[in-house]
């Protein structure tokens, strides 16, 4: 048996697009247009990771309301430096759902409300602000 992917379904492409890649840092692997069932596949992961832990966005041609997918759980991603992540993704506009308080671990949420876990590689970082003292915003 062999882990494949994990699928999100999106009701915004370009917004979830903006989110996966250009902030968070994913890499379109590959991109299937599926017309006859009026939907889009596109297959995204680390730099360098190939199909190894993809995240697949299915993105249905037709409007359709998601809920915040709390049911879906969360995608979860190690990360060099929690603490320059979440700086880089304040700095586009993502809010830090739970920051990185122990220098371990944090939440954001997609453009879906798709929780994604951002996860400190190794050992904890030293304590830091303003991540220490920072309060959680929403939930994840």
């Amino acid at each position: 048996m062999k882990y494949l992917h994990t699928m999100v379904r999106v009701s915004d492409l370009d917004a979830s697009l903006d989110f996966y890649c250009n902030k968070v840092g994913l890499v379109e692997t590959r991109r299937k247009e599926i017309e006859a069932g009026r939907f889009t596949l596109i297959f995204l992961a680390p730099p360098g990771d190939g199909i190894g832990s993809e995240v697949e966005l299915t993105y249905n041609w037709d409007p359709e309301e998601y809920d915040e997918g709390r049911n879906f759980g969360h995608l979860a991603y190690e990360v060099e430096n929690i603490y320059d992540l979440c700086q880089h993704l304040m700095d586009k506009g993502v809010t830090i759902n739970r920051p990185p308080r122990d220098g371990r671990m944090a939440f954001v949420r997609s453009p879906d409300g798709i929780s994604i876990e951002l996860l400190q590689e190794g050992d904890a970082l030293p304590l830091r602000e303003p991540w220490a003292s920072m309060e959680n915003t929403g939930h994840w």
